[in-house]
């Protein structure tokens, strides 16, 4: 299995790279971020074998399973016991990892928030670091991680990094933008391999910040710069398992198709979602649930991509999806427009960065969106969130968190006769804990590990949003 940049050229074959160059690396030297030359295709009998290992085998067998299929420079063994490592009872606080829970008609929640930060990132973002520490410890070397965070992102990340040898992560975030449930997950973290670094800005800021340090070659292959950002595609590639997960918890039969509700924000979960259709999961529709930043339901109404700024980014009450510049949206458009890495580049790289925006509004291409990629969307809002907070709760005892609930405001409105409408759930309550109580006036339920985290000392830098800043601290934490 090679790997290829969203921005070479067809006839470019010398970058292509095998999983665990590109394990390390993040984002492309060209800028681009990585895909398999081809999906590989799942077909009836591995669909059914699958089906099998996982209600007999368990989630950690079938991500063996899936990922084997991308990863062929880990020995199998190996690669077996990193998943069994990963996905147990003892870090998901339950043997089934992903329960898939039935709200009403053909509307079901795939629980993703089992993990040590109660959020969906756990999935994959446990996973990577092993894989981290595996390889590093293969080859020797150290690696310094640079992230940005809109909330969950950063407290995955840190969670499964914290104590790994040959591991630091310096991880940025917007400044008094995350709730202080998310600000206390990361910044109350002791641990010497750990650094905070607080951006006076957006989640984008910080974004372009990442982007412009692993854009400077030099200074990222000198200081070992890598990324657990969505742009990783370990990530995203491990996201891909649930989606097989909820599948097969959701039907009977193969000949069964079901729908995907995500919220939405940097695309690497949806996206996660295109990749496990593109293989050959039965997925019926993609359905993409936007907040009030919503630049990826204005592209699947009308094929305009349209960045907000700073000023026009709106702080809400799901921070997380606060991002109007989706880093993983590269990956599908790459797709739609017939993996043409030259057009890819030309749009992201010079008409976006020009213009801050493009207009696929009149390319045939783009009504395959929806036609052949199966892509839909909605958007909700605060008031949005209340009343769907409310009504599940009241109706089913279900209390979910803010983002999840942009997911089933926008599902309902998408539901049709036929199969089921899989909602991904993406964190806990009590990482939104006033939104909660203003919808149901009592707080959400927390558990006993985090009792009073947000009373804890705190370690953090605060830093201008200044790529040259980041890097001038980087350089004085590494030895």
């Amino acid at each position: 299995m090679k790997y290829l940049s969203t921005r070479a050229a067809a006839t470019d074959s010398t970058e292509r790279k095998r999983f665990c160059e590109i394990l390390l690396e993040g984002l492309a030297p060209d800028g681009g971020l990585y895909l398999p030359e081809s999906y590989p295709q799942v077909n009836d009998a591995t669909l059914l074998k699958w089906r099998t290992v996982y209600h007999e085998q368990g989630y950690a067998e079938l991500a063996f399973e899936v990922l084997s299929l991308y990863i062929d420079d880990i020995p199998a063994a190996d690669l077996r016991a990193l998943c069994e490592k990963t996905y147990t009872a003892a870090v998901f606080g339950t043997g089934e990892i992903v329960p898939l829970r039935h709200l009403e008609n053909a509307l079901y929640l795939e629980a993703l928030s089992n993990g040590p930060t109660l959020a969906f990132k756990d999935m994959a973002m446990q996973l990577l670091g092993n894989l981290f520490e595996y390889e590093l410890a293969r080859r020797g070397e150290e690696l310094n991680i640079l992230g940005a965070t809109s909330g969950d992102t950063g407290s995955a990340a840190e969670y499964a990094m914290r104590g790994k040898k040959g591991v630091r992560v310096f991880m940025t975030s917007p400044y008094g933008r995350m709730s202080p449930f998310q600000q206390a997950q990361m910044f109350s973290l002791m641990d010497e391999n750990i650094h905070n670094i607080a951006v006076d800005g957006v989640f984008d800021d910080c974004q372009d910040m990442v982007k412009a340090v692993s854009n400077d070659l030099d200074f990222k292959r000198k200081y070992k710069i890598g990324t657990v950002n969505s742009i990783n595609w370990a990530r995203l590639m491990a996201q891909v398992v649930y989606y097989f997960a909820g599948y097969f918890q959701a039907t009977q039969a193969n000949t069964e198709k079901v729908s995907f509700a995500v919220p939405s924000g940097n695309f690497g979960n949806v996206c996660a979602g295109h990749v496990a259709r593109m293989m050959g999961l039965p997925i019926d529709k993609l359905i993409v649930a936007t907040n009030e930043n919503d630049v990826l339901d204005e592209f699947f109404r009308t094929g305009v991509y349209r960045v907000r700024g700073s000023a026009d980014t709106h702080e809400t009450s799901s921070p997380s999806m606060d991002i109007s510049k989706a880093s993983n949206f590269e990956r599908f458009v790459f797709d739609l427009l017939g993996r043409d890495g030259e057009r890819v580049k030309a749009l992201f790289g010079e008409t976006l960065a020009k213009d801050g925006r493009f207009d696929l509004g009149n390319d045939p291409a783009f009504k395959q969106a929806a036609t052949r990629y199966g892509f839909e969307s909605g958007k909700s809002t605060h008031a949005d969130r209340l009343a769907t907070i409310k009504d599940t709760f009241e109706r089913f005892g279900v209390m979910i968190d803010t983002h999840t609930a942009d997911g089933v405001k926008v599902a309902r409105e998408h539901l049709q006769a036929g199969g089921p409408m899989i909602v991904l759930e993406t964190a806990l309550p009590i990482k939104f804990a006033a939104t909660i109580v203003e919808a149901l006036g009592r707080e959400p339920d927390r558990p006993v590990r985090f009792d009073g985290i947000e009373v804890l000392p705190k370690r953090v830098t605060r830093m201008a949003a200044d790529a040259e800043a980041v890097k001038a601290y980087i350089v004085q934490h590494c030895p």
